[in-house]
């Protein structure tokens, strides 16, 4: 549980970051008051991004290893019985 807050939480973080770097380099072509919008913009899309990441990120590698939910068409060849 403290594990998967930590992890969320730099998720977060990491995006964020990123898209301040994106938004502010975007505005910045514009002006300064552009640069520190786009900055603000760019991290806001950046931790909502980073927030639901870790939670598809866990899905889709419980899917490919098979300990999921069985969903009909994401099996691999391997595990298909032969016809």
């Amino acid at each position: 549980m403290v594990k998967d807050r930590l992890v969320r939480a730099m998720s977060r973080a990491r995006y964020a970051a990123m898209g301040a770097a994106v938004g502010a380099f975007l505005g910045g072509l514009l002006g300064k008051q552009t640069a520190s919008t786009g900055a603000a913009l760019g991290a806001l899309v950046g931790a909502t991004f980073g927030e639901h990441r870790p939670t598809v990120q866990s899905r889709f590698d419980d899917l490919k290893s098979g300990s999921g939910p069985n969903v009909s068409g994401l099996r691999s060849r391997g595990s298909d019985a032969e016809e």
